[in-house]
C-alpha cells in the first residue's frame, strides 16, 4: 500500500457570482482562475456561455446558485437590482454571507446591511476600483467593509480577484463612500477632459496636439493631492499662492471663452458660482479648499473637520 501523499493541495472554497455583465464575468472568471468551484447566475442565460466552456455552473435560478457556496458575490446595475435578485432566491441566503460589489450610495449599503440583518445573512460591501480587464491581476484594486471576521475569513477567496484588497471598517457604507468620492473626481475629472479637448477644438487645436500638456496638468494635479488633504483635514484653507477671487477671475474668463466658441460652459459656470459665493462671504483671500464650506451650506468648516 502506497503511502498518503502529505502534499495534496486542499480544495478551494466554492464561490457563487449573481450577475454576469463585464465586470460580473470578470470576477466569476478570476474565480475559475484561481481554482475556485465557481456558479453563477444572469437573467440572460447565454452570458454564462463563456464561463461554463471554462469550467463554471450555470444554475436555473437565483436559489440553485446560492445553494452552492458559503460566499455569495453579487454584482449589478445598483442595490434595488441586487435585493431583487437575492429576494428572488428566497431562504436559500439564510446563514450564507453576500458580497455586495455592485456600486450604490452609502445610505443604500446601509439598507442593504438592515435587509441582510433581517434575512439571516452576513454582509459585506465593496467596491471595485479598477476596470473589469484588471480583475485577477496585480493591478486590481478592491475597497471592502463589513464585519472585521467575516472579511479575513473570505479574504484568502478574495484575493483571486485584486492585487489590493483594502478593508475600511466595520461601517458597511465605508466601502461607497470611498466609492461615490472617488468617481466624483473621476468623472468631473474626465468631463474637464472632455470639455477642454472641444474649447481646443473650437481654436483649431487638435486633441491629440493638446494631450502632452493635458499630461503635464494631471501631473500637477497629482502632485499637490496629499497636500491638499491634509490641509483639508486640518482647515487650513489659507493659500499663498492663488486665492479664491483669483480662481473666480479665471473661471469667468474660460466660461466666457467657451460661450464665445458656441459651447455649452455650465459646468464652468456651476465652478464660477461657487467660486462667486464663497467669496461673496468673505473668503476670497483663502484658497480654493475653502470653497468645501460652499459646498456643503457651511458658515464654518472647522466644526465639521475630521480628524486625520
Amino acid at each position: 500500500m502506497s503511502a498518503p501523499d502529505d502534499h495534496v493541495t486542499p480544495a478551494k472554497p466554492p464561490v457563487t457570482v449573481l450577475g454576469l455583465g463585464p465586470m460580473g464575468q470578470a470576477l466569476a472568471g478570476a474565480f475559475l482562475a484561481a481554482g475556485h468551484p465557481t456558479t453563477v447566475w444572469n437573467r440572460t442565460a447565454s452570458r454564462a456561455d463563456s464561463l461554463v466552456a471554462r469550467g463554471a455552473v450555470l444554475a436555473a435560478d437565483p436559489a440553485e446558485a446560492v445553494r452552492a457556496a458559503e460566499l455569495i458575490v453579487v454584482c449589478v446595475l445598483n442595490y434595488d437590482a441586487a435585493l431583487a435578485v437575492l429576494d428572488a432566491a428566497g431562504d436559500a441566503t439564510r446563514g450564507r454571507t453576500v458580497l455586495n460589489l455592485t456600486a450604490d450610495t452609502p445610505g443604500r449599503a446601509r439598507e442593504a446591511a438592515g435587509w441582510a440583518e433581517a434575512h439571516g445573512v452576513t454582509y459585506l460591501d465593496g467596491a471595485i476600483m479598477t476596470p473589469a480587464y484588471t480583475i485577477g491581476t496585480p493591478d486590481a484594486v478592491f475597497l471592502h467593509s463589513g464585519p472585521r471576521d467575516v472579511y479575513e475569513t473570505h479574504l484568502p477567496t478574495l484575493n483571486a480577484l485584486a492585487g489590493t484588497a483594502t478593508y475600511l471598517g466595520a461601517d458597511p457604507a465605508g466601502a461607497a463612500s470611498y466609492d461615490v468620492a472617488l468617481l466624483d473626481l473621476w468623472w468631473t475629472s474626465v468631463s474637464g477632459l472632455v470639455h477642454s479637448f472641444a474649447l481646443a477644438r473650437s481654436q483649431g487645436v487638435a486633441a491629440t496636439e493638446l494631450a502632452p500638456y493635458a499630461k503635464n496638468i494631471g501631473n500637477l494635479l497629482a502632485s499637490t493631492i496629499d497636500d491638499m488633504a491634509k490641509a483639508a483635514d486640518a482647515g487650513d484653507y489659507q493659500d499663498d499662492v492663488s486665492d479664491l477671487r483669483s480662481t473666480a477671475t479665471a473661471l469667468a474668463h474660460i466660461a466666457h471663452a467657451s460661450e464665445e466658441s458656441g459651447l455649452d460652459a455650465s459646468v464652468l459656470r456651476a465652478a464660477q458660482a461657487l467660486a462667486d459665493r464663497t467669496v461673496a462671504d468673505g473668503y476670497g483671500s483663502q484658497g480654493v479648499l475653502r470653497m468645501m464650506g460652499t459646498i456643503a451650506g457651511e458658515g464654518d468648516l472647522t466644526s465639521r473637520t475630521p480628524t486625520a
